[in-house]
C-alpha cells in the first residue's frame, strides 16, 4: 500500500513539473494551397501564337506589271519609248538631246549627260540597256556609259553603277559592267552578248548626313544583272570617283544620271526605265 502510494505522487509530482521546450512546440499542419498575396510572383502564362501576331499598318496593295520588267503599279515610268519628258540636260537643264526611235532612246555623245526632272532619295530602278551589234574598242573604250544612282554635280560627280561592254572584253574589275565604278567589283560577270538587252534591278539606299556634314549613315546598293546578283548591299566609301579616293558630300535628293561617255565606240541605247520611290 505504501509503495502504491510513493508511485502516485511521483507520478503527481511530475505533471506538475515545466515541460522541456520541445514538448511546448505547437503542432504544425501539414501545409496546404493557399492564393499568394498580391504582389507575390505569378507563373508567367504559356506563350501562344497570337503572341506574335501584327496586324497593323497594312502593307499597300501594288500590282505588279504582267511581267517582271513590267512597271507596278506604283512606279513612276522614266521611259516608256515614246519621249524624254522626264529627263532634261546635266550640264543647263534644258530638254535631253538624245535620239528616240522605235521604242528606244539612244545616246547622242555631243549632248552630254542627261538626269531626270525629279529627285530622288531612297528607290528601286529598272533599266535596260543594250551594246550596239557593231561595237568596237577595248577595255573602257568599248560601250562605256554609267548609272549614276545619284547625280549630285554637273558632268560626272555622284554615285554611278557602270555600264560597259564587258563580254570578252578585259578590264580592271572594279571598272568593268556592274561595279560601283572605283569601289565595288561586281560578284559575277552576267554579261549578254553585244546586241542583246541587259538588264539591271537595283535598290539605292542614298546616304544620310548630320547638321555639320558628317555622314550619319553610308550609302548602300543591292543590284542585279540579267537576274544575277552582282551587288550585295555593298556599302559605298563615298561618291565614285575616276581619280582620287572617295568621300561623301551632304545633299538631301538627287537627280537619276544617264552618261554620255566621250569614247569613240558607237553610242549605246537604252529602253523600260521605271523607278519606285521607298519609304
Amino acid at each position: 500500500m505504501r509503495t502504491t502510494l510513493s508511485v502516485t505522487l511521483i507520478l503527481v509530482v511530475a505533471a506538475l513539473l515545466p515541460q522541456p521546450a520541445h514538448a511546448q512546440r505547437p503542432r504544425v499542419d501539414p501545409p496546404t494551397a493557399q492564393t499568394p498575396p498580391a504582389g507575390a510572383s505569378q507563373t508567367p502564362a504559356k506563350p501562344g501564337p497570337k503572341d506574335t501576331e501584327v496586324w497593323e499598318p497594312v502593307p499597300p496593295v501594288v500590282t505588279p506589271g504582267p511581267a517582271n520588267s513590267d512597271p507596278p503599279s506604283d512606279a513612276i515610268v522614266l521611259f516608256d519609248g515614246k519621249n524624254l519628258d522626264q529627263w532634261v540636260s546635266t550640264k543647263d537643264k534644258s530638254p535631253a538631246g538624245w535620239s528616240v526611235a522605235n521604242g528606244i532612246v539612244t545616246v547622242v555623245k555631243s549632248a552630254g549627260n542627261i538626269e531626270t526632272k525629279r529627285s530622288f532619295r531612297n528607290y528601286q530602278l529598272h533599266l535596260e540597256w543594250r551594246i550596239p551589234t557593231e561595237v568596237t574598242g577595248t577595255d573602257q573604250a568599248r560601250g562605256n556609259s554609267g548609272l549614276f544612282l545619284a547625280a549630285t554635280g554637273p558632268g560626272d560627280g555622284g554615285y554611278e553603277l557602270q555600264i560597259l561592254d564587258s563580254f570578252n572584253n578585259k578590264t580592271y574589275v572594279n571598272g568593268q559592267a556592274a561595279s560601283i565604278y572605283k569601289q565595288g567589283i561586281p560578284l559575277a560577270n552576267a554579261m549578254r552578248k553585244p546586241g542583246d538587252w541587259q538588264v539591271y534591278d537595283v535598290v539605292w539606299t542614298a546616304p544620310t548626313f548630320n547638321a555639320d556634314g558628317t555622314v550619319k549613315t553610308p550609302a548602300y546598293v543591292t543590284a542585279f544583272h540579267n537576274g544575277v546578283l552582282v551587288q550585295n548591299h555593298f556599302e559605298l566609301k563615298g561618291e565614285t570617283l575616276y581619280i582620287g579616293k572617295p568621300e561623301y558630300k551632304k545633299y538631301d535628293t538627287a537627280p537619276i544620271k544617264l552618261q554620255a561617255h566621250g569614247d569613240p565606240s558607237p553610242p549605246i541605247s537604252f529602253r523600260n526605265i521605271w523607278v519606285r520611290e521607298l519609304k
